[in-house]
C-alpha cells in the first residue's frame, strides 16, 4: 500500500483505510487505482473473511479530489471517459467483492463517497456525518455511482437528492437505507465488531454468496427462471461441504467448523 491507502489485517478481517485526511480522503487517480487493486487482491486471498472499508482524519470520503477535478476539465471527453471508466471500476469491484463488507463512516461522505458506502453490504455510522450528492451543484450528476446509490436509497430519494445537491443528515441516510446503524461515535468500533462476529459464525461461502443472489433476485423478471435459479442454488449449497458441515452442527448440537471459537 502507498502513503494514501493502508491495509490492516487482523487475523480473517482486512481493514482498508483510505488515508487522505488532509483533503478529507477526495479520490484521485492514484486512491481509486490503489483501493482496486487491493479489493482485486483481496479477492483472491481465502484467508480473508471480512473487509472493513474505512477513512482516516474527520471525513469518511469527500468525493473527488478538487485537483484532479481541475486536471480532468483540461482534459478530452474520452480522456474523461476513460477516467470515470476507472472509478466504474472500482464501484463495480467492491460491490462484487466476494466477501462481505462493511463501511465504518465515521465522518463525513459526499460524492463518490456516497457511492462507496452504498457498495459495501453493511454501513454503520455516527451521528455528525453528513452525506451528499452533490454533483448538480457543479452542474454533473453522480452518473457513475447512480446504479448503487438507487439500489441502496431507492428511485424516489435518488430524484431529490440527485437534483437538489442537498446535504443530508445520519438519520436521514438511516431512514432512506444508505446506512443500517447509526451509532455514538464512542460505539462505532463496538457496532462494526459486533457485525464482523455474526458474519464469521456464518458459513464462509453462505455469506459471500449472499450479494449474488440478493442481487439475482433483485434483477430477475422472469418468476419461473428465478424459482428455477433458487431451488438450484439451495441444492447445491445443501449438498456442498459447507451446507453438510452447517446442517450436521445444527444437529448434533455443536458450532460448525469455521467458528474458531
Amino acid at each position: 500500500m502507498d502513503g494514501k491507502l493502508q491495509l490492516l489485517r487482523e487475523g480473517p478481517v482486512a481493514r482498508l483505510r483510505m488515508q487522505r485526511p488532509e483533503v478529507h480522503n477526495a479520490f484521485d487517480a492514484e486512491l481509486i487505482a490503489g483501493l482496486t487493486q487491493a479489493l482485486t487482491e483481496l479477492a483472491d486471498d481465502t484467508s480473508v473473511r471480512v473487509v472493513v472499508l474505512e477513512g482516516d482524519g474527520a471525513s469518511f470520503s469527500a468525493g473527488a479530489d478538487l485537483n484532479w477535478m481541475r486536471g480532468m476539465a483540461q482534459m478530452s471527453e474520452a480522456e474523461n471517459r476513460e477516467d470515470s471508466l476507472a472509478l466504474a471500476r472500482l464501484m463495480r469491484t467492491l460491490d462484487e467483492l466476494p466477501k462481505p463488507t462493511i463501511a465504518r463512516v465515521q465522518g463525513a461522505a459526499f460524492g463518490g463517497g456516497v457511492g462507496l458506502v452504498a457498495c459495501c453490504d453493511i454501513a454503520i455510522g455516527v451521528p455528525e456525518a453528513k452525506f451528499g450528492l452533490t454533483e448538480a451543484k457543479l452542474g454533473l450528476l453522480p452518473a457513475v455511482i447512480s446504479p448503487y446509490v438507487i439500489r441502496a436509497i431507492g428511485p424516489r430519494a435518488a430524484r431529490r437528492y440527485f437534483a437538489t445537491a442537498e446535504i443530508f443528515s445520519a438519520e436521514e441516510a438511516h431512514r432512506i437505507g444508505l446506512l443500517h446503524d447509526v451509532v455514538n461515535s464512542t460505539t462505532l468500533d463496538t457496532a462494526v465488531q459486533r457485525q464482523i462476529d455474526l458474519l464469521l459464525k456464518a458459513g464462509p461461502i453462505a455469506t459471500a454468496s449472499a450479494k449474488t443472489l440478493v442481487r439475482d433476485v433483485a434483477a430477475h423478471g422472469d418468476a419461473d427462471r428465478h424459482d428455477a435459479d433458487n431451488a438450484a442454488l439451495i441444492a447445491h449449497l445443501r449438498v456442498s461441504p459447507e451446507g453438510q458441515e452447517g446442517l450436521t452442527a445444527f444437529l448434533d448440537k455443536r458450532k460448525p467448523s469455521w467458528i474458531n471459537e
